[in-house]
């Protein structure tokens, strides 16, 4: 997906997150948001909105010092999501139709996103989802929520890349993984951030959260808000070629990989309006699309 002129307040609003996150006085805060003023103007509006995220994370770190600065959140999402896991699980225990289930719980677990929100209060919005039936505008059209496309797609292949997206949210992950892996047979490669970026989710995050115990989890090589795919590791980018399905989480992972000739489904909520127009669904939509 290209960048659009939307996107640039956006850029600032993320840079200025971070920098408070990281600890940064005032007086910092201001040069981390005069040098972001120096690379919009070089910045082509062809490109993906992650490669200006990742140019701003990078320069936060490196003017505030903190190699990590989402650490402490990415620990407390994690924690937090697996004490719901028993009451997740149950909930695709009980369902008429196990994967649809999953993957519904897969989408929710995608509000857990800073680069998308600040102030997020994951526990009550996770609460408030949970007090529905996991439905949406968009799921009953075929054009946003492609369920019967992905199963037909699921039915052809053997093995699965699934690229994952924020810490807490790999429990959720997690969910739809164990369906796909001990319902349906599949292999699943699980595929994390190689260094800290927001609160994307590294190795250790997808042990914490159990993927180890279904899936083989490996990095992508990248440290950007999606997979961009010129700053991916050689290992990552043969087993991307070589892929027979792809299972894409978020709406960085969009961003990066929208235009990529794949078979390719990206799950995600529609929090960005910029995102939402681009698609063509509801702001707060869940999200499943691909071919």
């Amino acid at each position: 997906m290209r960048t659009y002129l939307d996107c640039i307040p956006c850029f600032y609003r993320q840079a200025l997150d971070a920098a408070r996150i990281a600890g940064a006085d005032e007086i910092k805060q201001k040069q981390i948001l005069d040098k972001v003023s120096q690379l919009i103007p070089d910045f082509p509006l062809e490109a993906s909105p992650p490669e200006m995220g990742r140019e701003i994370y990078n320069l936060v770190r490196e003017m505030s010092g903190v190699k990590d600065p989402f650490k402490e959140i990415k620990e407390n999402n994690n924690r937090l999501a697996l004490k719901l896991y028993p009451k997740l699980k149950q909930e695709v225990n009980n369902s008429e139709d196990r994967l649809l289930t999953a993957v519904r719980l897969s989408i929710i677990g995608n509000i857990i996103d800073y680069g998308a929100k600040n102030s997020l209060n994951v526990e009550e919005e996770i609460n408030n989802l949970f007090q529905g039936n996991f439905t949406t505008n968009s799921e009953s059209s075929e054009t946003m929520f492609k369920y019967k496309k992905l199963k037909e797609a699921l039915n052809k292949v053997n093995s699965i890349i699934y690229l994952a997206d924020n810490a807490g949210e790999v429990v959720f992950d997690r969910l739809l993984i164990e369906e796909l892996v001990k319902e349906l047979g599949k292999e699943v490669i699980y595929v994390v951030k190689d260094k800290p970026i927001i609160n994307d989710a590294l190795i250790n995050d997808a042990i914490f959260c159990g993927i180890n115990e279904v899936a083989e989890i490996i990095s992508s090589g990248s440290d950007a808000p999606g997979t961009l795919l010129k700053y991916c590791s050689g290992e990552f980018i043969k087993l991307f070629q070589k892929a027979e399905l792809i299972i894409s989480k978020g709406q960085g992972n969009y961003e990066a990989l929208s235009e990529e000739d794949k078979s390719i489904f990206f799950l995600f909520r529609a929090k960005c309006p910029v995102i939402a127009k681009d698609i063509g669904c509801n702001l707060g939509d869940m999200v499943l699309v691909g071919r």
